[in-house]
């Protein structure tokens, strides 16, 4: 059962956490390290949590790594994320990787060109129609985002791209979201990004915070040394629940301190 975690209480999941010998800490980006907001380009990672995460990639031991549903390009820009940079990133749901010092760690990066210009030639003219509905490109498919539009343009939206997709590309994977419904060729849900950072860097415990459906595939493979985290509503696998990103922000706190005092 997901419970709250509350600022300043002694927390025994997460001090056990704290003391695991190899640590990832793995965040969603959108709703998670940053608010959600009207320009999905415009994300960017909350100051305090930023400073957080820096304080962790500087104690041993420590990787982190955001695991988004965004094309590899645009999560390295919202993430202002540089060619040095010492945190890993796992796009498109875990079907694109960047490792620190090796860079593009991704087996396959091709998508189906054919099939997604496709897609994007129907479905663009579609989301043109409503007004405050905004479409994003991605590696592998493709986003629809309403939030800039009202309930009932985003149903209408909704629908019709969804009957295009049924009669064109029925194989294609959908997920829905935060006011946004995505299509990709690839099969790869963000399980699949917690295990391969579990292997990358043979890590013994991850910490790993969403806050929307899709990063329910991950809550429901962590193993026992994990810890999960929502944030905000819903149910959830997670153990702990956060109202919001400034909440993740505290929680990063408390656990860079703890490790940090344990590593003295």
């Amino acid at each position: 059962m997901t419970r709250t975690w509350i600022p300043g209480e002694p927390d025994a999941d997460l001090s056990a956490l704290a003391a695991t010998p190899r640590l990832v800490v793995a965040l969603d980006f959108d709703g998670t390290a940053s608010p959600l907001v009207p320009d999905p380009m415009a994300a960017r990672a909350l100051p305090e949590i930023a400073t957080q995460i820096r304080r962790l990639t500087e104690l041993p031991d420590t990787v982190v790594a955001y695991v988004s549903g965004r094309s590899m390009h645009d999560l390295r820009v919202i993430t202002e994320h540089t060619d040095d940079s010492v945190i890993a990133l796992a796009g498109s749901h875990g079907a694109q990787y960047w490792y620190p010092g090796d860079g593009d760690g991704s087996a396959d990066d091709a998508g189906d060109d054919a099939d997604r210009e496709a897609l994007w030639e129907a479905a663009r003219p579609i989301i043109d129609r409503y007004e405050g509905v905004e479409f994003e490109p991605k590696t592998f498919g493709m986003g629809v985002h309403t939030r800039r539009a009202d309930r009932r343009t985003e149903e209408l939206a909704f629908a019709e791209i969804d009957a295009l997709v049924a009669e064109r590309f029925p194989h294609w994977r959908r997920r829905s979201g935060h006011r946004v419904l995505e299509f990709s060729s690839r099969n790869e849900g963000k399980d699949a990004a917690i295990a391969a950072l579990r292997a990358r860097f043979d890590a013994t415990g991850i910490l790993f915070a969403g806050d929307d459906v899709t990063d329910e595939d991950a809550m429901r493979v962590l193993q026992p040394g994990d810890l999960g985290v929502r944030v905000g509503p819903g149910e959830s696998a997670a153990i702990l629940r956060v109202e919001d990103p400034q909440r993740i922000a505290l929680l990063l706190e408390a656990l860079a301190d703890e490790r940090a005092a344990l590593r003295e």
